[in-house]
C-alpha cells in the first residue's frame, strides 16, 4: 500500500520551497526548535508562525513528524477501527493529526480542521487536497468548536499545552461531554512534564470517563526532506516519543 507521504511531501516541498532556499528553511528550523524547548510561553502568541521561514520550517518539519506520530499511535490503539464517520481536529495546524487518523482508517473518515491561524487553516485544507481526503478547516477558538457525538472522534495534537488556561478549564468537560455522547477523542502531546502541568488532571478526568494515559516511543523512518533538515539543524528525530489521552467511542 502506498505511503500517502509520498503524495504530500513533494507538493510540499513545492509549495514552500518555491521562494525560500534550503538554507533559510534550516535557520527557522533552528529558531522554531529553540522556541519550542526554551521559550515555550511565547507560543499562546503565535509566536511560531509569525514569519515565513518559520512557517516553513513548520510545515516541512514538524507537520510529516507530527502525521508519523499520530499515525503510529492511532494504530497502536486500534483507533482506525472502526473508522469514525466525523474527525474534528482541534488546533489543527497544517492538519497532520486530523489526515494521519482518517488516512489511518482508509481514507472514508470527513476530516473538520478548527485552528485560530488563518495560515493554518488554508495549509490544512493544503493537506487534506493533497491527500485527497473529504473535510476542510475553519478559523476559530478549540473550546468554542461543536463537538461530534456517536461514530465521530476528536483529535487535539500539539495544540491543548499552547491553549490558556482559561480555554483548556472549558476545553476539558467539552471533550468529557462528547465522549458520553459516543464521540472517540484522542489527546497527543510531547512529553515534557515541566511544560504540562495540566496534564495529569485530564489524565484522571479521561480514566474516570473509561480512558487511558500512554508514553509512547516509536522508530521511524523519516521522508527525505524532514531527514535533511534534521541533519542539517542538528536534530535527530530517528525516535519519536509522545504521550496520548485515548477514550474510544461507541459505534
Amino acid at each position: 500500500m502506498a505511503d500517502p507521504l509520498d503524495a504530500w511531501l513533494p507538493a510540499l516541498e513545492r509549495r514552500h520551497l518555491a521562494s525560500l532556499t534550503f538554507p533559510q528553511v534550516r535557520r527557522a528550523l533552528q529558531a522554531l526548535s529553540s522556541l519550542y524547548v526554551e521559550r515555550r510561553g511565547r507560543l499562546g502568541t503565535g509566536a511560531a508562525l509569525d514569519g515565513a521561514g518559520k512557517r516553513a520550517a513548520f510545515a516541512l518539519f514538524y507537520g510529516p513528524l507530527h502525521f508519523i506520530a499520530v499515525r503510529e499511535v492511532v494504530g497502536a490503539l486500534g483507533a482506525h477501527r472502526p473508522p469514525p464517520a466525523r474527525i474534528l481536529d482541534l488546533g489543527c495546524g497544517t492538519g497532520a493529526a486530523g489526515a494521519a487518523w482518517a488516512a489511518s482508517a482508509g481514507g472514508t473518515p470527513l476530516v473538520e480542521g478548527v485552528d485560530r491561524s488563518a495560515w493554518a487553516v488554508a495549509e490544512a485544507r493544503f493537506t487534506l487536497a493533497a491527500l485527497r481526503l473529504a473535510g476542510t478547516a475553519a478559523r476559530g477558538r478549540l473550546e468554542d468548536a461543536r463537538l461530534p457525538g456517536r461514530r465521530g472522534a476528536v483529535v487535539a495534537a500539539y495544540a491543548v499545552n499552547e491553549m490558556d488556561d482559561e480555554g483548556r478549564a472549558r476545553l476539558l468537560p467539552k471533550l468529557l461531554e462528547a465522549v458520553r455522547a459516543g464521540a472517540a477523542a484522542l489527546v497527543v502531546e510531547p512529553i515534557a512534564r515541566r511544560s504540562a502541568p495540566w496534564w495529569g488532571a485530564w489524565a484522571t478526568a479521561f480514566a474516570e470517563a473509561g480512558g487511558r494515559a500512554d508514553e509512547w516511543r516509536f522508530r521511524v523512518r523519516r521522508p527525505e526532506i524532514v531527514a535533511r533538515l534534521d541533519r542539517a539543524a542538528g536534530l535527530d528525530h530517528r525516535e519519536l516519543t509522545c504521550r496520548s489521552l485515548w477514550r474510544p467511542g461507541r459505534a
